[in-house]
């Protein structure tokens, strides 16, 4: 393997390979939290986030090598949970789930 370079990289490294819209990252909860939901039950969702914020509160949304390939090539990320029942369906349909990563923290229409 490639050090600093995880599945998640090479999410980012295709998605910009292939001019994608938006990087869809299905993962284990409904969003990126402030801390581990599971261990901590007063953890706060983020609605959405810059990738700045990302990256100055260390969040762990993705490894630093992909969420910094997204910020280069301002492809945005949505986090959501792949076990909820048509979430998939939700979020390519542009409906409001998980969390929006860009370089704003407000989410456009993508």
């Amino acid at each position: 393997g490639n050090p600093y370079f995880t599945t998640d990289s090479a999410a980012a490294l295709r998605a910009i390979e292939i001019g994608a819209d938006v990087l869809l990252k299905a993962t284990k909860v409904d969003g990126v939290y402030d801390k581990d939901p599971k261990a901590h039950p007063d953890a706060k969702k983020y609605e959405s986030l810059s990738y700045q914020e990302v990256l100055d509160q260390r969040l762990g949304v993705m490894d630093l090598t992909a969420i910094t390939l997204c910020r280069d090539n301002n492809l945005p990320l949505i986090v959501f949970d792949m076990d909820q029942p048509g979430a998939v369906e939700d979020v390519v349909e542009g409906k409001s789930i998980g969390t929006y990563v860009g370089f704003s923290s407000s989410p456009e229409k993508v």
